[in-house]
């Protein structure tokens, strides 16, 4: 079984604050997907609820998490995003992953 852990954020803009938070994940992403351990960073968009965006994240282990986590794009997302978007990240573990 693989040691990979999945992050799904689900992130609700803030009326008026949709096109913000759309620059802030946009801005982040190449930062993200270049952290070692990073092997996927995505950003999804509801196109019948155009506030409700996913992250769907992946990374190998638990130490590519931490490691995220303490990086300078991700405080900068965590000082910004409360004013932004209602926010709720799932840590998961795998149970049944297909391999690419």
């Amino acid at each position: 079984m693989t040691n990979t852990r999945k992050i799904v954020a689900l992130l609700n803009a803030r009326p008026g604050k949709e096109d913000e938070l759309r620059s802030l994940l946009l801005g982040m992403a190449p930062d993200c997907r270049g952290e070692p351990g990073c092997l996927r960073w995505d950003v999804w968009q509801d196109p019948g609820a155009p506030s409700a965006f996913v992250l769907d994240e992946l990374y190998t282990d638990t130490a590519a998490i931490t490691a995220h986590r303490e990086t300078a794009h991700f405080k900068a997302y965590l000082s910004r995003i409360g004013d932004l978007a209602e926010r709720r990240a799932l840590v998961l573990d795998p149970v049944d992953v297909s391999e690419p």
